[in-house]
């Protein structure tokens, strides 16, 4: 008989993948469709997902999931993307790579989103692919 250690179990996500090593990505946004359409990809691409629909809970998770990126929708009921961005600058010296991704057409919300540190702006309606080789990027960077 071989003497062994007890085990501790690894630490799970919901759909039981262990997550020592996968990247850990917050979505925030109210789009039904769009969270779980963007959900499905990260997944199939190994990626642990934690889901906020506003951005109140957006904020609340942030700090308590510790995610490695965060995607992150402009306009949202309760607390904006904006006002999502501001708070985690000034909860946090080192910020999480954020990915904004928005309907907007208007230039100047791009600057504001570039001027608060966002990594990424991406205009919806977006491909997929353009999505995820950008949290590949923004990921490979930090």
């Amino acid at each position: 008989m071989v003497d062994q250690d007890p085990v501790r179990a690894p630490e799970t996500s919901p759909s039981g993948d262990s997550n020592d090593d996968v990247a850990k990505i917050l979505i925030v946004d109210d789009d039904v469709e769009i969270v779980e359409s963007v959900r499905y990809a990260l997944e199939g691409e190994g990626y642990q997902v934690v889901i906020a629909r506003d951005g109140n809970q957006g904020l609340a998770l942030a700090e308590r999931e510790s995610p490695d990126l965060i995607i992150l929708d402009m306009m949202m009921p309760k607390r904006s993307g904006f006002l999502v961005l501001e708070k985690l600058r000034r909860m946090s010296d080192e910020m999480v790579p954020v990915i904004m991704i928005t309907g907007n057409e208007g230039s100047r919300h791009k600057a504001y989103a570039e001027l608060l540190g966002v990594s990424e702006y991406i205009r919806k309606p977006f491909q997929m692919d353009k999505l995820l080789r950008a949290v590949d990027a923004q990921l490979a960077a930090s």
